[in-house]
């Protein structure tokens, strides 16, 4: 394997087997992962409802798209602002407000006059999309005891798939019978939820051990960690292109292709989105007993494996097993992130540095879905996601055997 360590990375002892767990851990965990959830879901409504707003809008389906990549572009704005807030003041009610932005913003966009109004509030949406996850993932692993953090690492990423799972719901469910617009307002009252378990729960003990009150020394931090920082931004992009490019145009290939019909397509979407968390929390617990990179590779493996019924299945069973083992896959590497990240992060910006480097990853990332679209018209649908997904989950596999490990560190001494 690779070399454990890089200079850029600060040094801390190895686990504290002594260390159980702040007090109230359970409710920062809750939250993050149900703002997880959330953040997810306010995302991939758009994703089912495609066909649906660009007819509302009278736009191409591409404008369409085209909104999905300026969600994730603004991405690393969010993770600047929240994580450097969460930082200086504390988890908590950074946390709380990033929930309640991104929630309200989605409301908002369920009442744009036009696509141009549309377009700016799924911008404005990316924002609060990109600060939460670094907020959420450091109160939830600073919180949690050091040997569940494998599986609540999956358990947290898994809101993601969950989110998916349920947008595929409330298309099915919500949009027949009230509209569109309702499936936008459907989040409100988890966002309510979400605000009130997180400050329901305490500041986890590790910000307050290493917290620094000066902006200025924050960013100082990130830059002194660059080596660190662009080693971990290369995995971000790749890892947002594997799940974005697996994800996001995996309907619209259905119903194009296959000709499948929009309640099969949400039905096949909830089936492989149970196999995704299935995932998460395998991987996520795997990489608790063989270590972070050896428990992504093998999640990247089983992606791999999946490619051909998952792009070329002939049949609807061959369609359903291949898109269950490659989000099984996905979300299984993706599943082990949360911790990963934390584990390489500096103590003192433990929400800056893990989410500006994995929004900023998503930034550089942002067009993939957009060119996965535009290969279609060249090799075909299926052979752009199988080229698409390819290279990335190979690049990947080389890029975690080279990479860096810092397995059960903890995050309550000093580095």
């Amino acid at each position: 394997m690779g070399p454990e360590h890089v200079p850029s990375f600060s040094q801390s002892p190895p686990h504290d087997p002594a260390f159980e767990g702040s007090p109230g851990w359970q409710f920062a965990v809750t939250s993050g992962i149900l703002g997880w959830v959330l953040d997810a879901f306010d995302f991939f409504v758009v994703i089912f409802l495609v066909d649906t707003l660009a007819e509302h809008f009278q736009v191409e389906k591409k404008a369409i798209v085209w909104t999905i990549s300026i969600a994730l572009a603004m991405r690393p704005v969010g993770a600047l602002i929240f994580g450097a807030l969460a930082d200086r003041f504390g988890r908590r009610i950074p946390l709380a407000v990033c929930v309640v932005y991104f929630s309200s913003i989605t409301a908002l966009s369920a009442f744009a006059p036009n696509y141009a109004v549309f377009a700016l509030l799924r911008g404005l949406y990316g924002i609060g999309m990109g600060g939460y996850w670094g907020v959420g993932a450091s109160m939830a692993m600073e919180s949690a005891p050091p040997r569940r953090r494998g599986l609540l690492s999956g358990l947290m990423q898994s809101g993601y798939p969950i989110g998916y799972l349920f947008a595929a719901l409330a298309v099915e469910t919500i949009l027949p019978s009230l509209g569109w617009r309702a499936v936008f307002l459907a989040g409100l009252p988890v966002a309510l939820i979400t605000c009130a378990l997180a400050l329901k729960a305490p500041e986890p003990p590790a910000w307050s051990d290493h917290q620094i009150r000066s902006i200025s020394r924050m960013f100082g931090l990130l830059w002194e960690h660059r080596k660190g920082f662009s080693y971990l931004l290369l995995v971000m992009a790749f890892m947002t292109c594997l799940s974005h490019g697996s994800q996001d145009l995996y309907p619209d290939f259905l119903k194009s292709v296959h000709h499948l019909s929009r309640p099969t397509v949400s039905n096949i979407a909830i089936v492989y989105n149970l196999c995704a968390i299935a995932g998460a929390l395998f991987f996520g617990q795997v990489s608790e007993r063989l270590g972070r990179r050896k428990g992504i590779m093998l999640a990247l493996a089983l992606s791999l494996a999946s490619i051909y019924p998952w792009a070329f299945g002939t049949t609807l069973l061959l369609l359903v097993s291949g898109s269950c083992l490659m989000q099984a896959g996905v979300q299984g590497a993706f599943g082990v992130i949360p911790a990963h990240l934390n584990e390489l992060s500096p103590d003192a910006i433990r929400s800056l540095f893990p989410g500006f480097v994995y929004q900023f990853g998503v930034l550089l990332a942002s067009p993939a879905v957009s060119i996965e679209y535009g290969m279609r018209d060249r090799f075909g649908y299926a052979w752009a996601l199988t080229i698409f997904e390819s290279v990335v989950i190979v690049s990947l596999m080389v890029i975690f055997w080279f990479g860096p490990e810092r397995h059960g560190r903890s995050f309550r001494r000093a580095g």
